[in-house]
């Protein structure tokens, strides 16, 4: 099976439309590791083609804090001030949606998906120091996280951790081969806020039969969604952010 690895995608409909026209052709299912809504100006597009197109969605941090199942004292004013405003905007539906996302790691096949960390769910795996330790609570060979925007991940080699590289500014795709008996931890990136310093919407494919992923990157129209974004009066920084990639 064939699947497009999909994360933080944050309402930003431009960034999603494009990874979907790039991924076209290249899989067969969708998988989100969570973080559908918060910062960006069309929540309910995304949550929309989520409900219909999806196959497994976890929750991320903001899909729990836009549904009202967690306050939002630990985020920083302004993702607190784009809560505020996505919370008005949400359906019903998809509100309703958002509060019944499942919690990560969720199986499919013989891998899984989840937002932040395997030991919880809005823990940040930042880098190697992070992720050292965490095979043993993996419970399966291959993982697809999010959270941090970063695309990437690491991979366990008898006990020590190396760090896996997303594709880089000169690339559109990069291609990993998987090992049978090796741990992975892969993090597909952001599609609606990258914080790797690249603007370009980032995603995965990932062949499980073949066992291949590949970590793609696709540029969008970042002016579009920033209009988008001024003209609901979501804060200036989280505009700023897109074109940056940081």
């Amino acid at each position: 099976m064939r699947y497009l690895i999909a994360s933080d995608i944050h309402g930003n409909w431009e960034a999603l439309q494009a990874v979907l026209e790039d991924a076209a052709g290249d899989y067969d299912r969708v998988l989100s590791c969570g973080d559908l809504v918060g910062y960006g100006a069309e929540p309910n597009c995304v949550v929309d083609w989520a409900r219909e197109r999806a196959a497994v969605v976890v929750r991320g941090n903001h899909d729990k804090v836009c549904a009202g199942i967690e306050e939002m004292e630990w985020f920083n004013p302004t993702a607190q001030a784009a809560v505020h405003w996505t919370r008005r905007e949400l359906t019903a539906a998809n509100l309703e949606y958002l509060r019944g996302l499942p919690r990560g790691p969720v199986g499919v096949e013989s891998f899984q998906v989840l937002h932040g960390s395997p030991i919880h769910e809005d823990d940040y795996l930042m880098g190697l120091h992070d992720a050292d330790g965490l095979a043993g609570y993996l419970g399966v060979g291959v993982s697809f996280f999010g959270h941090t925007h970063v695309q990437g991940g690491c991979l366990w080699v008898r006990r020590s951790v190396r760090r896996i590289p997303g594709a880089d500014a000169g690339e559109t795709r990069r291609v990993l081969e998987l090992e049978p008996d090796l741990v992975y931890l892969i993090n597909p990136g952001s599609v609606g806020q990258p914080r790797d310093g690249d603007p370009r919407a980032a995603y995965s494919l990932y062949d499980s039969e073949e066992r291949v992923v590949a970590h793609c990157r696709v540029p969008y129209d970042v002016a579009a969604a920033q209009r988008k974004m001024r003209a609901v009066g979501l804060p200036e920084r989280l505009v700023m952010r897109l074109e940056r990639g940081s």
